[in-house]
């Protein structure tokens, strides 16, 4: 029997911990804080959760949690591979086991201190020593210096300009959209602290041409995201915003931020992701209001307006001009201040922003926003959702 997925689950609840460069906690307990930000943004309390969703980098077991907060019987708990790839994909499994009766209210999580102990940006020696595939094709980058993920997106970086006439400018334009929204967010890191293209332009090189405000933040935090039934949804304390489509996807020849023996260097992957959220949700490009774009590295959201059709090949550096992408553009992205901006916490925060624009809510609202796009990470296997606004 064929179950119905578009529009039958919803966001019932969205929590998050402050956003910070060191927590003082544990992640165990950051993400506990957070789920329980999340439940009573619901109306829910630890006990009418059976389903727990989390990445399989994060250190928190769900069994641990559930401890801690009191939960009951689990009835379903699921992991997700790849990185920042997971984010949207972690909705898409609590989506699917409330859609199919596997769980009735589902908690998906991420939590970690990634400024205060393990950092994301430096050198990780175990990643070309762990004994896996992933490990066997780190050691072909590594002793290249490909041994950050800066380096990695340098080389798809440069492949880029050289094929389409991209500038640093053309990236720093994603930079100073991300900073001016993060100056409005209180919970943004950079909270009152834009930038301009001179600043990004002056800032110190990393991994040419990427410059340092071309790269993420390094966070602590927390998120969680709670998800049931849109009927029971609607009866909660926040009400329902419909996960209206979910998707994954993995291209052709695809490896782990090295995916260069392929003819397309690009993000191919976020294509595939793309074009089941169209099908899936039967909308388009032009009914989207405002986008979450996976923003680790800035030449990627322009890779990514290209992929899900905002635009053509090569055209996004024309697209994101003007402040297109800011708020009262064409298409306002990441107005919660991205990863750049407000945190890096694995792209789940953008997952947040995404329900609070649905819900009215959002300290930089796009008015009348009913649909949203966000995307997982890129350079890896992927995932993606469009969010809608119920009724």
């Amino acid at each position: 029997m064929s179950v119905p997925f578009s529009g039958a689950a919803s966001v019932a609840g969205i929590g998050a911990t402050e956003f910070s460069k060191e927590s003082g906690r544990s992640e165990l307990q950051l993400s506990a804080e957070a789920t329980l930000a999340a439940l009573t943004d619901a109306g829910l309390s630890p006990g009418d959760v059976d389903g727990l969703v989390t990445f399989t980098m994060d250190n928190t077991a769900e069994i641990a949690l559930a401890r801690e907060l009191g939960m009951g019987e689990l009835r379903f708990f699921s992991r997700i591979s790849y990185g920042g790839g997971a984010a949207c994909a972690t909705l898409q499994q609590a989506a699917m086991a409330v859609a199919t009766g596997m769980a009735d209210v589902v908690v998906c999580y991420r939590g970690f201190n990634e400024r205060s102990g393990q950092r994301f940006g430096q050198v990780q020696n175990w990643a070309a020593g762990q004994s896996n595939t992933n490990g066997l094709d780190n050691a072909w980058s590594y002793p290249s210096g490909l041994s950050t993920p800066a380096a990695t997106v340098a080389m798809q970086a440069r492949r880029y300009m050289h094929e389409y006439g991209a500038t640093s400018r053309d990236f720093g334009a994603v930079a100073v959209a991300d900073r001016r929204h993060a100056s409005t967010n209180p919970a943004a890191w950079f909270h009152g602290k834009p930038i301009t293209i001179e600043d990004h332009q002056s800032s110190r090189m990393i991994a040419d041409p990427l410059r340092l405000l071309d790269c993420c933040q390094e966070s602590d935090g927390a998120v969680a995201i709670v998800v049931t039934s849109t009927e029971r949804a609607r009866d909660l304390a926040a009400g329902a915003v419909p996960v209206l489509a979910a998707a994954q996807g993995s291209a052709r020849d695809q490896f782990v931020m090295t995916s260069y023996y392929r003819d397309d260097i690009g993000i191919p992957e976020m294509g595939v992701v793309g074009r089941q959220l169209w099908a899936q949700s039967g909308l388009g490009p032009a009914d989207i209001d405002t986008a979450v774009l996976y923003d680790h590295f800035t030449p990627y959201v322009l890779m990514q307006l290209e992929e899900l059709g905002f635009c053509g090949p090569g055209e996004a550096p024309g697209f994101v001009a003007d402040g297109a992408i800011e708020l009262g553009g064409r298409l306002p992205v990441n107005t919660h201040g991205g990863q750049l901006g407000e945190a890096y916490i694995h792209g789940m925060n953008g997952i947040n922003e995404a329900v609070r624009q649905l819900r009215g809510t959002s300290v930089n609202q796009v008015e009348g926003a009913a649909h949203v796009v966000v995307t997982a990470g890129t350079g890896v296997p992927t995932s993606g959702l469009v969010l809608g606004r119920d009724g």
